[in-house]
């Protein structure tokens, strides 16, 4: 009993290391959940007194069970996210932002990056986020995916061109993301189109999921603020939230999650919409700090 409540304390001080790892890695918070949970009946499976970094160990077998994930995927043929879904988000309350809260925001990975590391080989996506996001050495990311540690720096530079070619970053303060993204809702709600189309780049690409594999792609500012305008009867029942570090929205009717609205901004435009709409999908999210009923 000693050991396994010492084993459990000291897991419990990575377990939020070893979810960012996982949810980047899979983009599912089901499944980055499976692979933490591996982790800890892998840990108490194995001599801890030979473990010389506890926290390197744990990244190492979180990082090769989401390895082992993402293949059985690919062996599948299971469609790509990017093709079929969007991946799972990360919902908070918006609110008055400290110092600290402002910088764990800085961290966040947005669901419009997850996107296009969907399109990513497993190995390709495994080296990008161990080494860019996490700063793991190409000798330890060698050893996972079972290359030598300059194929591995390859993978990760293959894959920092896909992305930095596809996926548009985030810039500005948080402040000043979520006062873009403040102006697009209210623009939104009274049905100001000229408004919304100067919030929006030229190029915003907007992803709606709606379940059943139909992922449905928006390109450009026009067709975009068309689509905002279409819906604008329920910009009304948005309820600001944080989605993934970035401004954006619940929308709520009568209790029951209608769509999450998740905004990348960029040059003080709004550059990418992902909305999840999926029934199905939004019934498993906690968002019953955003009035809906469980």
């Amino acid at each position: 009993m000693e050991r396994d409540e010492y084993l459990a304390g000291e897991f419990e001080e990575h377990r939020d290391h070893l979810e960012a790892v996982a949810y980047r890695m899979l983009g599912s918070l089901s499944e980055a959940e499976d692979a933490v949970q591996e982790a800890w009946l892998r840990l108490q499976r194995s001599d801890e007194h030979g473990i010389a970094n506890l926290g390197g160990w744990l990244t190492t077998v979180v990082s090769r069970v989401s390895l082992d994930m993402l293949r059985s995927r690919r062996a599948k043929g299971a469609a790509a996210f990017d093709e079929s879904r969007l991946p799972d988000p990360l919902i908070e309350p918006a609110g008055a932002l400290d110092p600290e809260q402002e910088a764990e925001l800085a961290d966040s990975v947005g669901l419009a990056l997850l996107v296009v590391l969907e399109t990513l080989t497993p190995a390709e996506r495994l080296a990008f986020v161990l080494h860019d996001m996490f700063s793991v050495p190409f000798d330890d990311i060698a050893e996972i995916v079972g290359r030598t540690p300059e194929a591995s720096r390859q993978l990760a530079s293959r894959a920092r061109r896909r992305v930095r070619g596809s996926a548009p970053a985030p810039d500005g303060s948080p402040r000043r993301r979520q006062e873009v993204g403040d102006a697009f809702m209210a623009a939104s709600r009274e049905g100001r189109f000229e408004d919304l189309l100067a919030l929006l780049d030229p190029d915003v690409v907007l992803r709606v999921d709606e379940g059943a594999g139909a992922l449905r792609v928006v390109h450009g500012a026009e067709a975009v603020s068309q689509q905002a305008s279409a819906h604008a009867h329920l910009a009304e029942f948005s309820r600001p939230a944080v989605v993934n570090g970035g401004p954006g929205g619940v929308v709520v009717q009568d209790g029951v999650a209608v769509s999450v609205v998740a905004l990348t901004v960029a040059d003080g435009r709004i550059v990418a919409m992902d909305i999840l709409a999926d029934p199905r999908r939004l019934a498993r999210l906690d968002l019953s700090e955003f009035g809906v009923a469980h």
